[in-house]
């Protein structure tokens, strides 16, 4: 099995691009970017490729090449013969037991550690369930999870734009035209309104029962907060914490920092009631829920009045345009007992698991939804939606009546102008 070297790119660039210019190989700030990034693409799985992706990069003269040569034979150690094989140098042989580790590459005086990872690790990282992650597995389902695309359904807004086909005329943009052609409206200027993605609010519980699952849905929740400016995420235990600016940070590792520093109540006891009813009254009548795709990502256990959960549900359904729950227990076969999810049964649109980067597409799937069919002068039938429909082993099907188009405040419909 060939071992693909994971380096922390960061640190290794900095280090390494400090070393070449102490050498008298000018190397700038977007060169590094740029060394970064191809490292990130090739993934070198051999002293050799290594050499030659950061050659690639970094050396733009051929006087260059013996001072690079020798910071590289510096850094990584043994001599590099220009048009060895691939195979020829590997990085370093791991036993069973130190595989997946960490080593350390000889850099001077100081020593770099350099994670590592085996090629074919992923595959067993997608399905493995969260609750069994180890912390070095944490790191790389970020990884994985950065490849996720979150996209909320589409709506129209009341503001109209500039389209050369719209289905309205733009009396005012025409009539100013026309000023020019001596008060005759040769041309028709067109206007649509606009059609945007809508809000997306997730809520994720870091109560105690759902510690386990936790760090892996702080990082989906870091994806999701970046995923585009009309994105909020929140989470909650015994009390709620807005955690939108704190995850919004090129640094996975420093985002989850900052939103475990500003949630005092972590690994807590469970108040989903009051957490959804302080959502309510301080975001969601004053414009967050509305026509938004709301995710609440908890198990469901409530230490308070279940009968609270389903009241504030019933608000928030009232404004949102889909409810969608994501139970980690689920997925691990746990049947829908608990006092806050049977409360929340009848106001959520799609119960997925969510306890696997795999069960995530789920998620994904439920978030999207479908789009609903343009407006016109006879509606057409809409199909049911089919996140509604029971997915063996991961999804629950919703009560007769408590469908997706119950309780929307605005337009789902969309042109496709």
């Amino acid at each position: 099995m060939i071992e693909t070297i994971h380096l922390d790119l960061p640190s290794f660039v900095g280090a390494f691009s400090r070393r070449l210019s102490a050498a008298g190989v000018a190397i700038t700030p977007a060169r590094a970017a740029d060394l970064a990034g191809a490292l990130a693409l090739v993934r070198p799985i051999s002293r050799g490729r290594l050499y030659w992706t950061a050659r690639a990069v970094v050396v733009t003269d051929e006087l260059q090449v013996p001072a690079f040569d020798a910071v590289f034979e510096e850094v990584f150690g043994g001599h590099r013969v220009p048009g060895e094989s691939d195979d020829a140098s590997k990085f370093v042989e791991l036993s069973p037991q130190e595989a997946p580790g960490s080593t350390s590459v000889s850099e001077g005086d100081a020593d770099l550690d350099v994670p590592l990872r085996l090629a074919s690790d992923d595959e067993v990282l997608r399905s493995k369930s969260f609750e069994a992650l180890e912390p070095h597995e944490l790191a790389e389902l970020h990884r994985l999870m950065s490849e996720l695309e979150l996209a909320t359904p589409r709506r129209r807004t009341r503001r109209y734009e500039r389209r050369r086909h719209g289905n309205q005329v733009d009396l005012r943009r025409t009539l100013r035209g026309s000023l020019r052609t001596g008060g005759d409206p040769v041309r028709l200027a067109r206007r649509r309104r606009r059609v945007v993605r809508r809000r997306l609010v997730l809520l994720c519980d870091i109560s105690g029962s759902m510690e386990p699952y936790a760090r892996a849905y702080l990082q989906f929740l870091v994806v999701a907060a970046g995923s585009g400016p009309n994105a909020d995420a929140f989470a909650f235990a015994t009390r709620l914490t807005r955690l939108t600016r704190a995850l919004r940070s090129r640094s996975p590792e420093l985002a989850i920092q900052r939103a475990v520093a500003e949630a005092p109540d972590w690994s807590s006891g469970t108040r989903i009631g009051d957490a959804l009813r302080e959502f309510n009254d301080r975001h969601g009548r004053r414009g967050m829920a509305r026509g938004a795709v709301v995710v609440i990502l908890s198990d469901g256990w409530e230490r308070g009045d279940p009968a609270r959960v389903g009241r504030e549900l019933q608000r928030l359904r009232r404004l949102a345009h889909r409810i969608v729950w994501v139970n980690p227990r689920v997925g691990a076969g746990a049947s829908l007992r608990a006092g806050g999810m049977v409360a929340a049964l009848p106001h959520v649109d799609a119960v997925v698991s969510g306890h696997t980067f795999n069960a995530l597409r789920e998620v994904i799937d439920a978030i999207g939804g479908r789009d609903f069919p343009a407006r016109s002068d006879e509606p057409e039938e809409v199909e049911a939606w089919p996140s509604a429909t029971p997915v063996a082993g991961s999804s629950v099907a919703m009560p007769s009546g408590h469908g997706p188009s119950r309780g929307h405040t605005t337009p789902g419909w969309v042109t496709d102008e």
